[in-house]
């Protein structure tokens, strides 16, 4: 399988961290795409079909990622792409999982956590 992964982080140096730890992993991850925030993931999601899996940050100028989740969950046809939070913030975890993300992981990410998350809801797709 290779999953086209779009990570949304306000961060530079977070989303090159977190594309260079994916594309490590090429028998899993074949297309990493980025956004800065959550006005620029619903972009990017409207300009590229078929992205299986959404890599959120939490905490970001112009919309933040409670927000993009709030948006991104409103629409049917997007129920089947798996969101997983990255933050820092472990006291937002309840929040977002009731929004619509599937995952919660905290930062620093673990590269080993993150590979076993993303395999196991690829499998759900």
């Amino acid at each position: 399988m290779s999953l086209k992964v779009l990570v949304v982080d306000d961060d530079f140096i977070n989303r090159k961290l977190i594309q260079a730890l994916l594309k490590r992993h090429q028998d899993l991850i074949g297309e990493v795409l980025e956004a800065e925030n959550g006005s620029d993931a619903l972009k990017v999601l409207k300009n590229h079909e078929n992205v299986d899996l959404i890599l959120l940050d939490i905490l970001m100028p112009v919309l933040d990622g409670k927000e993009f989740l709030k948006i991104f969950r409103s629409e049917p046809e997007n129920s089947r792409i798996p969101v997983i939070v990255l933050s820092t913030d472990d006291t937002q975890k309840s929040t977002v999982l009731n929004l619509g993300a599937e995952d919660f992981i905290l930062k620093p990410i673990n590269e080993d956590k993150l590979i076993e998350r993303i395999k196991h809801w690829s499998q759900k797709l």
